[in-house]
């Protein structure tokens, strides 16, 4: 996916995995989040979609910006600390643009973030209960995928991921359902 957007050879694509990585973990969580929150307060599952289209395009358009401030920050303050004189790198030290960890971060995001949303777009029953198994799945896939450019073991990083995004999901449903008496 990475060289094909951004025209690098896969052994270099490896250098924004961080972006990818944290784009789509972001993405899958705040979307189950809406997901999860709906459920527990148990209100009308219409209501996922609104939220869920929202969330994906505001929240990644939100990473990406905060993403694209960052490294640009961190540019513009070596530039202001440069005694040498010579012109100031468009770029970081890392070899990554500003303006290309944004986009991936964004395009992770939204990609990675539709997973829970699915089973609502489809309309396929039980809507919820598919919602977090599709969840579950983008989780350990995207954590998994991460093996193909490190060294680590494939299900120890899917295992990881899915670990780390379930208890996430959990702690949504958890606070829908005790604020939803307040809908």
């Amino acid at each position: 996916m990475i060289e094909q957007f951004l025209g690098d050879d896969v052994e270099s694509s490896g250098q924004y995995l961080a972006e990818v990585i944290y784009g789509a973990n972001d993405g899958i969580v705040t979307t189950f989040a809406v997901v999860s929150g709906v459920a527990g307060a148990a209100l009308n599952p219409s209501i996922v979609l609104i939220l869920g289209a929202a969330n994906l395009f505001a929240d990644g358009f939100s990473m990406g910006m905060s993403n694209y401030l960052s490294r640009q920050s961190e540019l513009d303050y070596q530039r202001s600390v440069r005694k040498d004189g010579r012109d100031p790198p468009e770029e970081l030290a890392d070899g990554k643009s500003p303006i290309r960890t944004a986009f991936v971060t964004f395009l992770a995001f939204v990609i990675a973030g539709w997973a829970p949303l699915l089973p609502y777009i489809l309309e396929v029953m039980p809507t919820f209960p598919l919602s977090i198994a599709f969840t579950g799945f983008a989780f350990f896939a995207v954590g998994a995928s991460r093996s193909l450019v490190t060294s680590r073991r494939w299900f120890v990083n899917g295992a990881e991921m899915f670990v780390v995004g379930m208890a996430a999901a959990i702690v949504a449903y958890t606070v829908g359902n005790l604020l939803g008496g307040l809908a």
